[in-house]
């Protein structure tokens, strides 16, 4: 959402530096992805935008970002008794995209704050992987049940996941078109947010669940994510009546190109392609462009990926650089700034070769949820205490999957012709074992 022309100029100021200081506006962040408004059911739980004023509203915690990581945090919190206020910037919930993938350790997050079940009856589960060549060849296919009895995987509609995790909200929990402006930590031990419009909130809690591009993160004094150098195209493909393919996930490999495609309903079926480019090249919103883009680059390639291309509404179809951060100990910035704490994209994004973003997302939630609440109820450990803990217990989960998902993506990009070539003869068809790959999704995790 663009900011107006009148909006005043707030510094923010930087806990790492007090001479540091950011402007939100002017070019420093880049334009967010245009959003499809979400269904007038949702609006029930939606809170009346605050018009602007001089006085300071108060909230004991504060949520930054309506997102999968925002809500499902929020939701995490109010599972165990703890209030909270979402800040979204956008004027409804942001349903805009395709599907993401969910694995068990996504599953028993949801099931733990109790929407797991719903989502369940929506969408079908995967049974197992297919990889091709670019020619249709087949190299290698899998059963996930064959590999871990207790996986489970599905392809979910980011639209719906985020429409469940908000009705569960109580009334007034979301707070629509409040895009933040300036932050600054006050002399009385609170975090001071303005918001666009020029209202102002004191909070004693701020969670940053603000995305890839996150302003709170880079208050904090963490970088910029780094481009990893692939672009991928999303659409969601839909059949009125029934789609046909089977419920495994489908990849196919050519040479600095890869593509897949994998059933999310009776009726959709999300694809993508993921190519090379050294930048991220211009912005590109007309639907159609991005269509003819993606079919030239896999023109030659199976027909039935074209066919699903061929049956994508242009309005689920996305194209977008594929960026990471790798959180280097000793030289990025903790987790948590005093009272200050960041949860999934905002803190760690990663590329999404092993279909863990979200994933990991959810589980930053209910970790911090469960610390955060134990002390709010308990004088020990301090709230402070609180955040650093759950920072510590996460790092050793997030920054390893960040570096692997970066290494498994450029392995699967290769162009060279002779790689390429003992990648599909010799790696895949004979060397690959499925079962240690997923063993990143084993995540303990009981109800709340």
């Amino acid at each position: 959402m663009a900011m107006a022309s009148s909006s005043p100029s707030v510094l923010l100021k930087s806990p790492i530096s007090p001479s540091l200081a950011l402007h939100f506006h002017g070019g420093e962040f880049p334009k967010s992805q245009p959003w499809i408004r979400a269904r007038p059911r949702t609006k029930f739980y939606c809170r009346n935008v605050v018009s602007a004023q001089s006085e300071v509203r108060r909230e004991d915690i504060v949520i930054v970002g309506g997102g999968i990581a925002g809500l499902a945090t929020a939701l995490s919190l109010h599972r165990l008794g703890v209030r909270t206020l979402v800040l979204e910037q956008a004027e409804s919930l942001r349903t805009s995209g395709t599907s993401l993938t969910l694995f068990k350790n996504g599953w028993r997050v949801l099931d733990a704050i109790g929407v797991g079940n719903v989502l369940r009856t929506q969408f079908l589960e995967i049974q197992g992987m297919v990889v091709k060549s670019e020619e249709g060849k087949q190299l290698r296919s899998f059963t996930f049940k064959d590999e871990d009895e207790s996986q489970e995987v599905r392809a979910v509609e980011r639209r719906t996941l985020l429409e469940t995790l908000a009705s569960q909200l109580p009334a007034g929990t979301i707070q629509f078109s409040s895009k933040l402006e300036g932050i600054q930590r006050t002399d009385q031990d609170e975090v001071k947010l303005e918001l666009v419009d020029g209202s102002q909130l004191m909070a004693k809690i701020v969670i940053g669940c603000d995305g890839i591009r996150s302003p709170i993160a880079r208050w904090m004094g963490f970088s910029e994510p780094n481009y990893v150098g692939h672009c991928a195209f999303r659409g969601l493909a839909y059949y009125p009546n029934e789609q046909p393919h089977e419920p495994k996930v489908n990849y196919i490999y050519g040479k600095g190109l890869r593509a897949g495609y994998v059933p999310v309903s009776a009726t959709k079926v999300y694809w993508f392609v993921c190519y090379n480019s050294s930048s991220p090249g211009p912005k590109i919103t007309d639907p159609a462009v991005l269509k003819q883009q993606a079919k030239e680059l896999v023109k030659n390639w199976p027909s039935e990926l074209l066919n699903i291309m061929d049956t994508t509404p242009e309005d689920t179809l996305i194209r977008t650089p594929l960026v990471d951060r790798w959180l280097w100990p000793a030289v990025s910035p903790p987790a948590s700034s005093g009272r200050v704490v960041l949860v999934g994209d905002a803190w760690h994004p990663m590329t999404p070769n092993l279909g863990q973003g979200a994933c990991c997302a959810l589980e930053d939630a209910v970790v911090l949820a469960r610390k955060l609440a134990t002390a709010l109820k308990s004088e020990a450990p301090s709230v402070e205490e609180a955040l650093r803990s759950y920072g510590t217990e996460r790092w050793p989960r997030v920054f390893p999957l960040t570096v692997r998902a970066n290494v498994v993506g450029s392995a699967l990009q290769w162009d060279n012709p002779v790689v390429c070539s003992v990648r599909n003869n010799v790696v895949i068809p004979k060397l690959v074992r499925l079962g240690p790959l997923l063993e990143h999704t084993n995540f303990e995790c009981n109800a709340l």
